[in-house]
């Protein structure tokens, strides 16, 4: 055959399709979802993701230092909290003593040069399980809001370096912008999850942290899979009431809203490969069906090609293992 143009050549040994790769994955893409719990010298395995733990706040130390010796630069914290702890308007949120705030304060002084990102929502504080106030079955929006700026408000005083709401409230982020720069952090970042959909991937975070609505679904808040134009609206509100960065989540189900929010905002947007995405690969490589570590990488590497500039993935440290070797 006398061919001009053979595509093959550039995949010829893994030093060219190393060389001419369009698209690659660094330790510093990745933000590692962590949870802690109140108690001591405790490290409970969250049963539908193997290999994730919620820790108490000792062990938790102890693993970020594995953490920061695998060249993660930011983590992602979710808290654990008692029933007997949660009430309608998340007021354990915003108490000094509490224990997500402590937490953030310990970690931000044994390890100073750890990105710290929060979690503001009020469904890991609410009795209702829901991500806003609840009145007649309905999610108040505005009163949701002044509860989401005072936490905000909490996190940065703690330690935090990255704000975010992942709530879906109309018109949070300008709301937490205005009182963070009242607050004097100016400096601390906000980063909206802009594209939250009701998605069934969630169901591994909820028991990781307990916090399942008690009624109903999320859908007039999060949403609509159906949807990626919305995506966009959503997305320039967060961008136009001063977002820092953008989130679209879950990530491997939606790389084509990635791809369009990339397009067309000029920061960096981020994809959260979810806990139903990880328990995924987990039970399909366990079963033997997958490599795992193959199907891990594929999936992530899919995120990067679509645009994300950042992936928060619960397989931060076993991914940042396998880039080191």
């Amino acid at each position: 055959m006398q061919l001009t143009r053979r595509p093959r050549r550039n995949r010829r040994t893994a030093a060219i399709r190393e060389m001419v790769a369009e698209n690659q994955l660094s330790v510093s893409d990745f933000i590692f979802p962590m949870f802690v719990m109140e108690g001591e010298g405790q490290k409970v395995e969250v049963k539908s993701m193997p290999g994730i733990y919620r820790f108490t706040l000792d062990e938790l130390l102890i693993e970020l230092q594995e953490v920061v010796d695998l060249g993660i630069r930011c983590i992602c914290l979710f808290p654990n909290y008692p029933e007997s702890k949660k009430d309608k308007y998340a007021s354990e949120s915003a108490m000094p003593e509490t224990l997500y705030l402590k937490a953030l304060s310990a970690i931000k002084a044994n390890f100073p040069e750890l990105l710290i990102m929060t979690d503001v929502a009020m469904d890991p504080y609410s009795s209702d399980g829901h991500d806003g106030i609840v009145e007649d079955g309905k999610i108040l929006n505005d009163e949701t809001v002044d509860i989401l700026c005072k936490m905000s408000v909490a996190q940065a005083q703690a330690g935090a370096d990255i704000i975010g709401p992942s709530d879906m409230m109309d018109g949070r982020i300008g709301a937490i912008r205005e009182a963070l720069d009242e607050a004097g952090f100016e400096e601390v970042s906000i980063m909206a999850y802009s594209a939250k959909y009701a998605s069934a991937f969630y169901g591994p975070f909820r028991d990781a942290l307990d916090s399942a609505p008690k009624f109903g679904d999320k859908k007039t808040y999060q949403m609509n899979p159906a949807n990626v134009k919305e995506a966009l609206l959503e997305a320039e509100l967060d961008f136009q009431e001063g977002a820092d960065m953008l989130m679209v989540k879950p990530a491997f189900s939606y790389l084509d809203v990635i791809k369009t929010l990339k397009d067309n905002f000029e920061i960096p947007v981020t994809a959260y490969n979810v806990s139903g995405e990880y328990a995924m690969i987990k039970a399909t490589a366990a079963n033997g069906w997958i490599d795992g570590e193959k199907a891990m990488m594929e999936m992530l590497l899919s995120m990067k090609r679509a645009g994300a500039d950042v992936i928060l993935t619960y397989f931060a440290k076993e991914a940042a293992s396998l880039l080191a070797k």
